[in-house]
């Protein structure tokens, strides 16, 4: 039910603290859910990402459960194997979770993930996307969106063309399962996870989470600006079964103007009134295309 964004919460933690990441790091914040999530019964498949930094070094650990390092272009390849592998010897329980940003998604990994999907690989895909490659010195990836900085955008020659959209080329495969979610709604998030356990084949889940370095953003707004993503509309949460069957999971009370999510981010800062009225533009497109698909009406805008 829309605005129904509630979920059971595990008291025992997964995920061990004094970890690498960042101050203020959405994607440590969406791992620390997951895992609650899927608790020790899962392998971790991980390319090359802020994820591998903040996983540990031998012998540090920060996940309570197997873990294991891939190149960058073939986590799904490397995941479908381990499954593969778990099953000839017996084991139908074990999940095998990838856990890849956008640039092992959008760009470097698209190939295996597209591979992955078309052969409904047994595995949940998760992309914790934070708009570019923070974990290698912040460039742009696919992932980054129309007006953005990044040291290889620098302001004022941003970014010029749009955000690719993940969750389209996912859907075209219709895979049993994808799902858009946020760190600012752990229920939503955590529900969609445990729905995910409870299917077979190919799932993906698509989180954005926000990188303070990389956005130019305080540390202590993450969860603030993941918030502002959903209640701007600018990242719906929704989720869609077997290509067809979409379901709208948040539908906000008033519609913030995108303005509201931007202002606080020094990467956009750059942007004139004309280049956010755009960007306005592409999010009432994607809203009403959302809206259409599951059947939710949309009678005001901000």
């Amino acid at each position: 039910m829309i605005n129904t964004l509630v979920g059971s919460f595990s008291q025992e933690e997964f995920m061990f603290s004094g970890h690498n990441a960042c101050p203020g790091c959405g994607p440590a914040i969406a791992v620390r859910h997951i895992i609650k999530a899927t608790a020790s019964r899962a392998v971790i498949v991980i390319p090359a990402s802020c994820w591998s930094i903040i996983s540990g070094v031998v012998p540090l650990r920060t996940l309570e459960t197997v873990v294991m390092h891939c190149p960058f272009p073939s986590a799904a390849a490397t995941g479908g194997g381990i499954k593969k592998g778990l099953e000839a010897v017996g084991d139908t329980h074990t999940q095998v979770i990838i856990l890849a940003g956008d640039g092992g998604t959008f760009d470097i990994g698209l190939q295996g993930l597209s591979g992955a999907a078309e052969r409904n690989e047994d595995i949940i895909f998760v992309c914790y996307d934070n708009e570019a490659y923070m974990n290698t010195g912040m460039q742009k990836s696919s992932a980054s969106p129309y007006g953005s900085y990044s040291t290889t955008t620098p302001a004022p020659k941003v970014k010029i063309n749009p955000k690719k959209d993940i969750m389209k080329i996912i859907n075209a495969h219709q895979v049993p399962y994808a799902a858009t979610a946020t760190i600012a709604f752990p229920g939503d998030l955590i529900s969609k996870v445990k729905r995910a356990l409870g299917i077979k084949g190919f799932r993906f889940l698509h989180i954005l989470t926000p990188c303070p370095q990389g956005w130019g953003s305080p540390i202590d707004k993450t969860v603030e600006l993941s918030r502002l993503a959903v209640l701007t509309r600018l990242f719906p949460l929704w989720e869609v079964e077997g290509g067809v069957h979409y379901k709208l999971n948040f539908l906000p009370e008033e519609y913030l103007p995108v303005y509201e999510y931007l202002k606080p981010q020094k990467r956009f800062s750059s942007l004139d009134q004309s280049q956010v009225g755009l960007v306005q533009e592409n999010v009432e497109r994607q809203w009403e295309e959302i809206c259409r698909n599951t059947g939710v009406a949309s009678p005001f805008r901000p």
